[in-house]
């Protein structure tokens, strides 16, 4: 099972997340690509642009996209994806321990990658008790 990874995302901030996950795991075992959205870019061409990495990344198990901002054009641009003929799942709230959590269960499908992810961006959130 393999299911591919596409992260959604402010400029740089993708880029930024796949450097420091590969600084924890240097051999990244999920399929991983980003789209960063430039401002003012035109969401139609960044649909036309995704949908293509969504493609190249689904071997057969689906995308699980990671997004950074619900409701930001990044993330409306995964949502619109579920029409390009790629089963995914979108989770949003995007940061590096979602990132790091999904990479540590590759052998997961889809479904469950989603959850998984949720829960990894959940946890690495903590408020210090000084």
């Amino acid at each position: 099972m393999s299911v591919g990874v596409l992260l959604m995302t402010h400029e740089s901030v993708g880029q930024a997340l796949v450097k420091a996950a590969r600084h924890v795991l240097p051999k990244l075992p999920l399929r991983v690509a980003t789209v960063e959205v430039p401002a003012r870019s035109d969401p139609d061409v960044m649909r036309t642009l995704t949908a293509k990495h969504a493609r190249e990344l689904d071997h057969g198990d689906g995308v699980l996209v990671l997004a950074d901002l619900y409701g930001a054009t990044p993330c409306n641009i995964g949502l619109s994806l579920s029409t390009v003929g790629v089963r995914l799942r979108c989770v949003s709230g995007l940061n590096l321990p979602m990132l790091l959590r999904v990479l540590n269960y590759a052998d997961k499908p889809l479904d469950e990658l989603a959850e998984i992810a949720a829960s990894g961006g959940r946890g690495g959130i903590f408020i210090d008790h000084a």
